[in-house]
């Protein structure tokens, strides 16, 4: 007996997204969670699957009134969602659950009743041996291996520059998008600097907002009025919790083992995709993703980004509604990814790829700690 297809039938964002001075996070949870489950067409009452980062499941199910029979608060940065997703696949193909609802919600920017930043606990392993010399965020832990990486591939900050530029151009093409205005390469290296080599430019938004998504069986799909996209292969895996002892500074091990496994279990290959997302908490992130995910060799990125590649009108579109750089960023940015790529596989994205029917949907979570990959298609599995 074949397991069950799963589809992702019901995907939405906050109603409003940016500056939400007036909403808690439970509230921007529950705002995309209510818009997503009318996009699938359905109703609270018939979710029985709850995924969230961020809040927690009991949380969530308390303030929507849903009884779950299954549950994953799985978190490990930004790329939770996507693993939720795999998760929640697994769940529904296992019968643990029929219909699953993965939640996002934050006050990345006006902080009403937010969650405050993972700082290391007392007595771990970041707090042991890295805090102590000053590495205390993102900006200052990611530039550990971001300057490894320019010098063994003799790259400047410039072409840090480039990919801030290139997402732009994908923001002014989409209505929502946080940042519309474009942007030169002499603008992103005027911009002031945060922690060396990243300029303000170079770094994610800081905004409120959230999304969700509803998941079922493909048998269930077919009686839902919404437009099914399905999951065809997925990936995950983790590092360390220490950026200072990734095993190699110029490659994510777990991006690299998150790819595979996606590609593999999806049966695809790099010339197949049709779409591809990549987090982009800070520039040089999709550079790391598309070497890799394999879609160049290693230090090829920035060339491949420089020559248009990934720009409108290229042959690999990338980060299309515009990134984390651009287009919102909350603080976990990995739901926005994900809502993005269903948006091209619907063919409703505002920036829209032509006959799009593979998306790639890649993420990272901390500082290269986590990787999770989600392949979708609008085409049905055989």
């Amino acid at each position: 007996m074949s397991r069950p297809i799963v589809a992702i039938v019901g995907a939405a964002e906050t109603t409003r997204m940016g500056k939400v001075p007036d909403m808690s996070q439970i509230q921007l949870h529950a705002d995309a969670a209510l818009n997503a489950i009318r996009d699938a067409g359905l109703q609270p009452g018939n979710i029985d699957g709850i995924a969230t980062a961020g809040e927690t499941p009991e949380s969530i199910a308390h303030y929507l009134g849903i009884e779950p029979t299954w549950i994953d608060a799985t978190g490990v940065g930004g790329c939770s969602f996507m693993m939720h997703v795999r998760h929640a696949a697994a769940a529904i193909r296992d019968g643990l659950c029929r219909t699953v609802l993965i939640t996002h919600g934050e006050s990345g920017r006006s902080r009403i009743a937010a969650a405050g930043f993972p700082h290391p606990s007392p007595g771990s392993l970041g707090h042991q041996f890295e805090t102590p010399f000053g590495t205390v965020g993102p900006p200052t832990m990611f530039t550990l291996p971001v300057l490894r990486y320019l010098k063994h591939h003799g790259l400047r900050e410039e072409d840090l520059a480039t990919v801030a530029v290139v997402q732009r151009e994908w923001a002014a093409l989409n209505p929502r998008a946080a940042q519309k205005a474009p942007i030169t390469v002499d603008d992103v290296m005027a911009s002031r600097m945060i922690v060396y080599p990243f300029r303000m430019l170079m770094c994610c938004l800081v905004t409120d907002g959230g999304g969700a998504l509803v998941l079922t069986s493909d048998e269930r799909a077919r009686d839902l009025p919404s437009t099914p996209v399905y999951l065809i292969g997925s990936g995950e895996s983790v590092e360390t919790p220490m950026v200072s002892q990734m095993e190699d500074f110029t490659t994510s091990r777990a991006f690299r083992t998150s790819g595979r496994l996606a590609f593999e279990s999806a049966g695809i290959r790099h010339g197949d995709v049709d779409h591809l997302m990549i987090y982009d908490a800070f520039a040089h992130l999709p550079m790391y993703g598309l070497e890799d995910l394999g879609f160049c060799r290693p230090g090829e990125a920035a060339t491949l980004i420089r020559q248009r590649y990934t720009a409108p009108g290229g042959t690999l579109p990338t980060n299309t509604n515009g990134g984390g750089l651009s287009y919102m960023h909350s603080g976990m940015y990995g739901m926005y990814a994900l809502q993005e790529s269903v948006r091209q596989m619907r063919g409703t994205a505002a920036a829209q790829v032509p006959g799009a029917k593979i998306s790639v949907c890649h993420g990272v979570g901390g500082m290269f700690a986590a990787s999770a990959t989600i392949v979708l298609s609008n085409q049905r599995p055989a």
